[in-house]
């Protein structure tokens, strides 16, 4: 019998989105077809694990799986499940215990009678024609098309700074194809991009690539929604006397200005330098000034000696 989804994780039913994710990741990373080059079952379980994680990992459609309303591919299921609960279709007809039309009247119609019924109810999808073969022989269920293939599942690392340029990325494909995949507007990390008809071949066609985004982390850059935010130091004599500084971004530096009297913790902001957000629209860079001061420096420990100004900083803490 084949696993369900929840059995293709090692997981039971019931358990936490944190479960499902820290057991898709585990497995991801045994079985990753880069780590099983030689192991083509491997890499036919890779796929699966991640078509479960596919699926699991969306709220809504996890729903309906666990109400029995779709399939472990995503497929929903035909509505009267298997013979109609239980009748066979055969020349023995109902089969006694088996929960299904057994010692049912319908109306007190015979057994005959019921190709009118069903002649009646689904008249319109069999165009009312009569046919031979068995008290449900005016009734046809409609056949399911041909399944695609598999979906194949790929994580793509991107730096940081081509994702908030949006700069598009090769990707080399299981097929050995390699193309190069433009980010989407408001991309940010676990972002998944389909792309049809790239997975696994089948009798009803190709399946899909779906390619899941991870943004590696910077050195110095961190994202704050479309924001970005960056620790600037600065030397005592910029903070007190102003002064234009040089300022990385992720797209180059650009020359900030820095105001007279800048104190550390102070924010200032570069507009549109940040990730672009679905409508379009950018963020901006938020630089968080520290001012750096020496730890042995002569000259500036004179100064602080004679110098009697500052007042007391601490006056609103009422110290």
């Amino acid at each position: 019998m084949a696993l369900d989804l929840y059995q293709r994780l090692g997981l039971k039913r019931g358990a936490s989105e944190a479960e499902i994710k820290k057991a898709y990741r585990s497995l991801a990373k045994q079985l990753h077809p880069d780590r099983n080059k030689d192991n083509p079952k491997a890499a036919e379980r890779f796929t699966q694990v991640t078509a479960a994680y596919d699926l699991l990992s969306d709220k809504d459609k996890r729903a309906q799986y666990d109400r029995g309303e779709i399939d472990e591919d995503g497929n929903p299921k035909m509505p009267f499940g298997a013979g109609f609960g239980g009748y066979s279709a055969g020349a023995g007809g109902p089969q006694a215990g088996a929960g299904g039309f057994e010692n049912f009247n319908f109306g007190g119609a015979e057994a005959g009678d019921l190709s009118d019924l069903f002649e009646g109810l689904f008249g319109a999808a069999t165009g009312g024609r009569q046919r031979s073969g068995g008290p449900f022989s005016g009734f046809r269920q409609r056949a399911r098309p041909p399944g695609k293939g598999a979906d194949v599942a790929y994580r793509l690392k991107i730096p940081f700074e081509d994702a908030v340029a949006l700069k598009p990325q090769r990707i080399t494909l299981a097929d050995g194809k390699t193309i190069d995949l433009k980010l989407p507007q408001g991309l940010e990390d676990g972002t998944r991009i389909r792309l049809a008809g790239k997975g696994q071949e089948g009798p009803g066609g190709r399946g899909d690539a779906i390619v899941t985004i991870e943004i590696q982390p910077h050195r110095f850059f961190t994202r704050d929604g479309t924001n970005i935010r960056l620790t600037l130091p600065i030397s005592l004599k910029e903070a007190v006397l102003g002064a234009k500084v040089k300022v990385p971004t992720a797209e180059g530096a650009v020359m900030l200005t820095v105001p007279k009297g800048t104190t550390s913790g102070k924010v200032l902001r570069l507009k549109g330098r940040g990730f672009v957000a679905k409508d379009g629209k950018r963020g901006d860079q938020l630089v968080t000034v520290d001012i750096d001061i020496p730890a042995d420096d002569p000259e500036l420990q004179g100064f602080a000696k004679s110098w009697n100004g500052g007042g007391n900083p601490r006056a609103s803490l009422g110290v």
